[in-house]
């Protein structure tokens, strides 16, 4: 029995052996392990440490290749921008010496303009002031004129007085006279008719120039039919005829008193012919005188007193065709103004009349 016991604690120290010695060698065997994985560390960081040098080197190198395309493309960068900023200057200045140009351009087209403005005026004003001399001296022939064939029909008409027709004579101009206002006073219905057409005509052609004149020319009219019917001279029905006229290839014979009303005929016309001028002209109108309403009427100043509505109304118009004219055109070839008064010169009335003395 006991020696069981005893090889059984034999047994057991051999086994405690056993095991202390597997430990034993199991620990020497780790501390190898652990020593061998402190060197495979140790010699990885040293590899690692020795690459790092050149790693770091093979990226900076990268680094700087992958830099210069950048640096180059700043460097382009900038270099189009100083092109652009160049362009941009020149182009500055280009434009500031295109508007430069164009500044004295303008400035010598001014000076040109205002130059020849000032010439146009100059000659403008020379041109008016010969103008008026021309009035001035066209009115004073006028005048001269007037007060030579005032004088002249003065003396005829005191020269007629003193030579008196026959009676059977006289009692026929009575009858004339009487005719003559007559058949006057009977047109003057109609007259006022085409009167009225014309006038609604004006103001549907919106013609208010001519429309105002013959408004004006019905009321002159008027006026001097009353001046007549109280200026008649009963000394023409025995006055002796003392000049000759021609129209339409026939003569007339006639006393002062018709000499001086077919002298009146012609300037009358003259007068309302400019004026009906005027009022085309204003109206910018086409000129045409047969279509004034002065021209068709042709009775201005005429009361059936001394001479046939005819005769009167032929030199009414050669004196309104003459007076249209020169209205239409601003001008007086054929007369003259002054005093508020037109005329025509006494040259264009001798040619127009062509009075033959009888005496």
């Amino acid at each position: 029995m006991k020696g069981n016991i005893l090889s059984r604690v034999v047994v057991a120290f051999v086994v405690s052996g056993v095991l202390l010695m597997g430990t034993s060698i199991s620990t020497n065997a780790q501390d190898t392990q652990k020593q061998e994985d402190k060197q495979q560390r140790k010699a990885a960081q040293q590899q690692s440490a020795q690459q790092q040098p050149a790693q770091k080197q093979a990226n900076k190198q990268q680094g700087r290749q992958q830099a210069q395309p950048q640096q180059q493309q700043q460097q382009t960068q900038a270099a189009q921008k100083q092109v652009k900023q160049q362009n941009k200057q020149q182009a500055a200045a280009q434009q500031q010496q295109t508007q430069t140009a164009q500044k004295q351009a303008n400035q010598q087209r001014k000076q040109q303009a205002q130059t020849q403005q000032q010439s146009q005026q100059q000659t403008q004003a020379a041109q008016k002031q010969a103008n008026q001399q021309r009035k001035q001296q066209a009115a004073a022939q006028q005048q001269q004129q007037t007060q030579a064939a005032q004088k002249q029909a003065n003396k005829q008409q005191s020269q007629a007085a003193q030579q008196r027709v026959p009676a059977a004579s006289q009692q026929q101009r009575v009858q004339q006279q009487q005719t003559r206002q007559t058949q006057y006073r009977q047109q003057l219905p109609e007259e006022q008719r085409r009167g009225q057409q014309r006038v609604a005509l004006l103001q549907q052609q919106n013609r208010m120039a001519q429309y105002r004149y013959q408004q004006q020319y019905v009321l002159r009219m008027q006026q001097i039919r009353l001046q007549q019917a109280r200026s008649y001279n009963a000394s023409y029905a025995y006055a002796a005829a003392n000049y000759r006229y021609s129209r339409g290839g026939s003569y007339y014979e006639t006393n002062q008193y018709g000499a001086n009303l077919l002298r009146q005929a012609v300037n009358y016309g003259y007068a309302e012919g400019y004026r009906s001028g005027q009022a085309d002209r204003q109206d910018r109108y086409q000129s045409n005188y047969q279509e004034s309403y002065g021209y068709q009427d042709a009775n201005y100043g005429y009361g059936g007193y001394y001479v046939d509505q005819g005769d009167y109304n032929y030199y009414f118009r050669e004196g309104f065709r003459r007076g249209y004219e020169d209205g239409y055109d601003d001008g007086h070839q054929y007369g003259s103004y002054s005093n508020g008064r037109y005329a025509i010169l006494g040259t264009v009335l001798s040619v127009v009349l062509n009075l033959e003395s009888l005496r």
